[in-house]
């Protein structure tokens, strides 16, 4: 065979191997959590403007109020359902838990091998959507609420920031990595937006700060 075609040959061999790469390395998963991707700041800021400005009523919050996590799927529930959303190469058994995988915590930037140190995170927790106006849904829209995965209501972090977190607000909690902070009160104002929630003076403020920077 002539040296040209033979090197034409090696060529075209390398490049589909190249090209083969590529698209495996494009397709591959990676540990980054998957939220829902929220409206635009601009949208936000917009949302934000329109919120009822009232005082939280900080009586009668009861976790049970707000069932979850229910059957999304087959044997699979919310939790099960956002783990595998969020990991990277999640491995599940038949009962839908997961039992390999990895997480990657975009509050913290921490990466996780084991669901077990991974909470599902609810961005605008249980008890302060029933302090912003939850306390008179009905509890059907109480469940909706506490298993949405359309709007960037859940994602999975480091279960220890998850408890720090705890029912707070941005007015006194923001993730400690700032790159995710735009992202994280763009999701806050347009779940509280949809679900028509208030929010009270200091919580307001906050938001205006951090999106007058995204």
């Amino acid at each position: 065979m002539p040296r040209f075609y033979a090197r034409r040959r090696l060529t075209m061999a390398a490049a589909a191997t190249a090209l083969i790469s590529a698209v495996s390395l494009f397709n591959a998963p990676t540990a980054s959590a998957a939220l829902p991707t929220p409206v635009s700041a601009a949208t936000a800021r917009t949302y934000l403007a329109s919120l009822t400005v009232a005082t939280e009523d900080r009586t009668g919050y009861n976790r049970d109020l707000f069932p979850h996590w229910i059957t999304q799927s087959g044997a699979c529930n919310t939790r099960e359902v956002v783990l595998k959303r969020d990991g990277s190469n999640v491995q599940q058994n038949s009962s839908c838990a997961a039992t390999s995988g990895s997480w990657y915590s975009v509050y913290d930037g921490a990466t996780w091998s084991a669901a077990s140190d991974v909470d599902i995170d609810h961005l605008i927790p249980l008890a302060e959507a029933w302090d912003s106006g939850a306390d008179s849904w009905t509890t059907s829209r109480r469940q909706s609420f506490a298993n949405d995965l359309t709007r960037p209501q859940l994602i999975a972090v480091t279960d220890n920031v998850n408890q720090a977190k705890g029912d707070q607000d941005p007015a006194t909690w923001m993730p400690s990595r700032t790159a995710y902070r735009c992202t994280y009160v763009r999701a806050w104002v347009q779940v509280k937006y949809y679900y028509g929630l208030s929010v009270d003076s200091a919580e307001k403020s906050a938001l205006q700060n951090y999106l007058a920077s995204c």
